[in-house]
């Protein structure tokens, strides 16, 4: 038992995982696709104002925490005018469930207030005017641009971030530095499809704690497969 204690304390720290080719990395997007020929936002909305609201809702939650909150938030503040002209202890009160709640009701009910002011209640479809609303950062915009425009884009969030290391598509812990090395390896046409199959196959197999490496696809591809 010592042993293994001491040999615990003395260990080396676990070295990056090296860089695949592009096309290895193609290959294991091309598995992932087909495994989840389906993926798309899960996030529940009628309009595009809800996306981008319900998109900002989603920091540090999950998108069915998010759905839950989103049934009685659009369904008293249907519109931008409506979250807009709100009171904001009505809306931290429905909100609470996702965590932040101070200050994720400041950001949406400001983001709402500038659509109104800026855009007539109009979300803009282009990522120089999305990142100049309150909360929203070059994540939310991409969401949004894919999702409500078709506009390819990445989506860096924990999964994106968290998958992109451990299949080697980058080394670097920058959320933008991430999106520019995925850049480079996929073509831009396809950027929101794999970016969204990504954060499916973090939800379903590759869990952040004990990835299922067994019942994975890619597991002969992987760098950081526990079934190689």
């Amino acid at each position: 038992m010592k042993k293994a204690t001491t040999k615990s304390k003395n260990a080396k720290p676990t070295a990056k995982i090296k860089p695949v080719s592009k096309a290895k990395a193609k290959q294991m997007v091309d598995e992932l696709c087909k495994l989840y020929p389906d993926a798309q936002c899960e996030l529940t909305f009628d309009n595009n104002y809800q996306l981008l609201t319900a998109v900002i809702l989603s920091a540090q939650t999950t998108d069915i925490q998010v759905n839950k909150v989103t049934q009685l938030l659009f369904k008293k503040f249907p519109q931008a005018k409506d979250l807009a002209e709100a009171s904001l202890d009505d809306i931290k009160e429905i909100i609470r469930p996702t965590g932040y709640y101070n200050a994720k009701a400041n950001n949406i009910q400001q983001c709402a207030q500038a659509l109104v002011a800026r855009h007539g209640g109009i979300v803009p479809d282009n990522m120089e005017e999305l990142i100049k609303l309150p909360g929203v950062g070059r994540k939310t915009a991409n969401v949004v641009l894919g999702v409500a425009f078709g506009v390819p884009g990445w989506s860096v969030d924990t999964h994106v971030q968290r998958l992109s290391k451990r299949f080697g598509f980058t080394q670097e812990t920058d959320p933008v530095k991430i999106e520019q090395d995925l850049q480079k390896l996929f073509p831009g046409q396809d950027w929101s499809k794999i970016s969204i199959t990504i954060i499916w196959h973090g939800r379903r197999l590759c869990y952040a704690r004990k990835p299922d490496c067994l019942q994975c696809p890619i597991n002969k591809l992987c760098p950081s497969s526990e079934a190689c």
